[in-house]
């Protein structure tokens, strides 16, 4: 599959040829990162770091609110690496610092060693100095510490020739369990095919760039046969909204436009704003994900949380004065009396149905105060997800009580 890739020198984002020249500045990452995010996870490089020219923390910080981003450049010790992953990026990248004794200290599955070659030969120091490793014998060394490997064919680096395909197959082999990324040269949706089809991903930045591929392309590029491909439409959460087909052209519009559109839509119809683009694991369909949560889902009514934020949302507007609906949404002292009345009730249950029927009144409580804000479900969801990607853990004791 497709991995977008960001490099940040000087807090903007550009692309250097061989790693030294620079060929262009596109400008802030935000907006890029907002583009490219819909491919899935995009690789962020700190250029300025790596180079001892100061950071753009701020900046990659910024990203990770919104954007899956796996990070690197400059990450020197064990201490960087974890509180990058503490700041919610899906994985780092590692590079001279890409030891054992680090490794190990950090989830396999969060880490990516990235392991420079220049004709086959591993270099390092800013791809200056050749240390006469064979770059499968390296990641064969690493291979059992990491999650994956960023591997860069430095010659072709930014130079828009193809990569160096021929030797991913043993590249593949070398790193046994561990997902490898091909980096440097990658300018085709062949090219991006062929090395999906190795059984590796392809990280792509200049051809992006210069429109020497599409972005729409690009994703799409990994799916098998001429299409069209069987697709299903769902919100964040995965509640399906419809089902169709995609053809190339149309996901490419998709894609280019970031809104959701299937083959067989009337024109100017679509399902809403784009949020992602799944492939499944055999490359014969698809899911887009919307953001348009007003959309009803098309197999039945909305249930469960869901559902009842609907119906609050409605009863912000429309319940009567002196109801209880209307009491709890205009009286914060009442509504905080009754949230830790619940959460009491809650903590002291005993049994199943107990159980479910105390957090069903926690739950309850919890979506007015949600309402009364205009906050739906998804947003805690997703900040949930965020702090599930942290590895430093808090102690989690008790704040001292307030008096009252």
């Amino acid at each position: 599959m497709l991995i977008p890739s960001i490099d940040l020198l000087d807090g903007q984002t550009v692309q250097l040829v061989g790693g030294q020249t620079k060929a262009l500045d596109a400008g802030p990452p935000a907006p890029i990162a907002e583009r490219f995010g819909v491919a899935g996870e995009v690789a962020v490089i700190d250029l300025s770091a790596a180079l001892g020219r100061g950071n753009n923390r701020a900046l990659i910080e910024g990203l990770l609110s919104s954007t899956r981003c796996r990070v690197g450049g400059g990450i020197r010790d064990l201490e960087t690496a974890i509180a990058w992953l503490d700041k919610g990026a899906e994985k780092v990248i590692l590079g001279t610092r890409a030891v054992p004794e680090i490794l190990r200290e950090i989830p396999r599955d969060r880490v990516i060693a990235a392991v420079d070659a220049l004709s086959g030969e591993v270099v390092v120091d800013g791809w200056r100095t050749r240390t006469g490793e064979r770059l499968e014998d390296r990641i064969r060394a690493l291979a059992p510490h990491v999650g994956g490997f960023l591997v860069t064919f430095v010659e072709r680096e930014g130079r828009l020739g193809g990569s160096a395909i021929e030797r991913v197959p043993e590249i593949v082999r070398a790193a046994g369990e561990a997902r490898v990324t091909i980096a440097g040269g990658v300018t085709t949706a062949e090219e991006i095919r062929e090395i999906d089809r190795l059984g590796a991903d392809a990280q792509v930045g200049m051809a992006l760039y210069t429109g020497r591929i599409s972005l729409g392309a690009a994703v799409a590029a990994p799916l098998q046969g001429p299409g069209p491909w069987p697709t299903v439409i769902t919100d964040p959460a995965g509640l399906a909204l419809a089902v169709g087909l995609s053809t190339k052209e149309s996901l490419e519009e998709t894609i280019e436009a970031r809104r959701v559109r299937l083959a067989d839509d009337p024109p100017g119809q679509d399902h809403g704003p784009l949020l992602s683009v799944d492939l499944d694991p055999a490359r014969r369909s698809l899911r887009l994900i919307s953001g348009d949560d007003t959309r009803r889902p098309g197999f039945g009514p909305r249930r469960g949380l869901d559902a009842l934020m609907d119906t609050l949302e409605a009863r912000r507007s429309t319940a009567p004065a002196g109801s209880y609906a209307r009491r709890l949404f205009d009286d914060p002292a009442l509504l905080a009396s009754k949230l830790e009345e619940e959460a009491r009730e809650l903590a002291e249950a005993r049994g199943l149905e107990h159980v479910v029927a105390e957090a069903a009144d926690v739950a309850f409580m919890s979506s007015v105060a949600l309402a009364r804000s205009g906050v739906r479900w998804a947003e805690v969801e997703a900040l949930l997800d965020r702090r599930a990607k942290r590895v430093t853990r808090r102690g989690g004791d008790a704040k001292p009580k307030k008096d009252p």
